[in-house]
C-alpha cells in the first residue's frame, strides 16, 4: 500500500515557476514508477510527465516537454515536478501516481494503482 500527498500548488503569474511535491508512504515506493497527471475544469484527466522506479528514464507530454522536469529522491520517498514558464493553459489540479507500468505505457492513467488528493495550480495570464 502507498500513499501519496501532493503539496506545493498556488497561483503565479504566466512565465513563473513551481515546484510540485508528492510524498508518498511506505517502505516500496523506491519500486514503483511515479506520475504527474492533471485535469483541468471540464477536462478529462491528461499525463504530463513520469519517471521510472529506479529514475534512470523520464517521460514528457509534448506540451510541457522542455518546461517541466520529473525528479525523484529515494531518501526522501518523494517525487517533485517542476515547471517553469507556467502558462494559463497549464492550471488544472496536478495529481501524482504510482504503479508498475509495462514499458510504453506510462502515459496511461490505468497503470496507475495509488493516487494523492491533487493540488490545484492556477497560472494567471
Amino acid at each position: 500500500q502507498v500513499q501519496l500527498v501532493e503539496s506545493g500548488g498556488g497561483l503565479v503569474q504566466a512565465g513563473g515557476s513551481l515546484r510540485l511535491s508528492c510524498a508518498a508512504s511506505g517502505r516500496t515506493f523506491s519500486s514503483y514508477a511515479m506520475g504527474w497527471f492533471r485535469q483541468a475544469p471540464g477536462k478529462e484527466r491528461e499525463f504530463v510527465a513520469a519517471i521510472s522506479w529506479s529514475g534512470s528514464s523520464t517521460y514528457y507530454a509534448d506540451s510541457v516537454k522542455g518546461r517541466f522536469a520529473i525528479s525523484r529522491d529515494g531518501a526522501k520517498n518523494t517525487v517533485y515536478l517542476q515547471m517553469h514558464s507556467l502558462k494559463p493553459e497549464d492550471t488544472a489540479v496536478y495529481y501524482c501516481a504510482a504503479g508498475k507500468p509495462l514499458l510504453g505505457y506510462y502515459r496511461h492513467s490505468y497503470e496507475y494503482d495509488y493516487w494523492g488528493q491533487g493540488t490545484q495550480v492556477t497560472v494567471s495570464s
